[in-house]
């Protein structure tokens, strides 16, 4: 049977952080994998979690639980049939909804392969300031049905949104456990721990049933003579789009990160290469994080994440103009 764990968190909780990190401190006799669901289709996560001494299976474009199941079943049993790994971690996307996937996790047919344990939720505790975040129906349930809740973010964390976690924990966190973080720093001990918590969620409103057509099992890539390509993705009061570049395309350095830092969006995460190399980049509201990435994907890719209207080609033309090389 495999270990299995799901790390759930809103938007910019810092979920793909932490996995990096408990993958990088696993023992390395252990052969892992990682599920991973994104909201837009450009695959910036599989990308990330790439050649991080795990296999990795990503289903793009929404919501792991949607359209039956059924993308979510077959990534499942792919990696569990063919990679037969000692453990299995699970990231949906931000926006997505527990129930399914856990129902999905405890059904007969996969009593044999998972020996589910306990289910972790990321929380950056200033969310429990936004009240259109509290009010989030995937926000409340993927806190709820954790067994383990990570105030993550400690190192930006206010006196204000820590009394609003404590206050939270007080009403909310009954007799599970809760640590606190920073950087997505966990202790790899954690996913050993049973899951205890049986709390009955509702069916949500908004997963119940297919969003538009039926999604596959990879993120988007280039036919072959294309330089770069954009795709769009939107739902649950979200939209996204992202942008892929070929291998051959560099951007300026200082004015792609302008272009994220700036740009009117909650959400911003790529891997762009530049003139002075791979940079990954991870923005979530105001908080800006950029580190050179060794290890590249085939690509540059970056995508945004609003829950407004936004000018997609606006940003778009903006984004091009940051390009070193001649392009299309």
């Amino acid at each position: 049977m495999t270990k299995t764990n799901l790390v759930t968190g809103f938007l910019g909780s810092g979920k793909t952080t932490s996995i990096l990190h408990l993958l990088a401190h696993k023992d390395p006799s252990e052969k892992w994998a990682v599920l991973v669901n994104e909201f837009g289709e450009i695959g910036i996560d599989g990308a990330l979690l790439a050649d991080n001494g795990a296999m990795v299976k990503e289903i793009p474009g929404g919501c792991m639980c949607c359209v039956n199941g059924l993308p979510m079943q077959v990534g499942l049993n792919t990696l569990l049939r063919q990679g037969k790994p000692d453990r299995l971690i699970i990231e949906p996307t931000g926006l997505g909804h527990p129930k399914q996937i856990l129902d999905l996790l405890t059904a007969p047919v996969y009593e044999p392969w998972i020996d589910l344990r306990a289910t972790l939720c990321l929380v950056d505790p200033r969310q429990l300031l936004d009240e259109k975040v509290v009010q989030n129906e995937n926000f409340r349930d993927q806190l709820a049905c954790a067994d383990i809740i990570v105030a993550n973010k400690e190192d930006r964390a206010t006196q204000e949104s820590r009394e609003a976690f404590d206050f939270w924990w007080q009403h909310f966190g009954g007799d599970r456990q809760f640590v606190r973080a920073t950087q997505g720093e966990i202790d790899n001990s954690l996913l050993d721990l049973p899951r205890r918590n049986s709390v009955e969620l509702p069916a949500s409103a908004a997963h119940s049933h297919a969003h538009g057509e039926k999604k596959g099992l990879a993120a988007l890539s280039l036919p072959a003579h294309q330089r770069w390509r954009r795709s769009l993705n939107s739902g649950q009061g979200h939209q996204a789009c992202g942008w892929i570049f070929d291998a051959d395309t560099r951007f300026d350095t200082i004015g792609i990160l302008e272009w994220a830092r700036l740009a009117p969006v909650e959400r911003v995460k790529g891997v762009m290469r530049t003139q002075d190399g791979l940079v990954r980049i991870n923005r979530q509201g105001a908080d800006f994080f950029i580190e050179t990435q060794n290890v590249a994907p085939p690509d540059s890719r970056i995508e945004l994440i609003s829950a407004v209207n936004t000018d997609w080609n606006v940003l778009q033309a903006s984004l091009l103009r940051l390009r070193l090389t001649s392009s299309d």
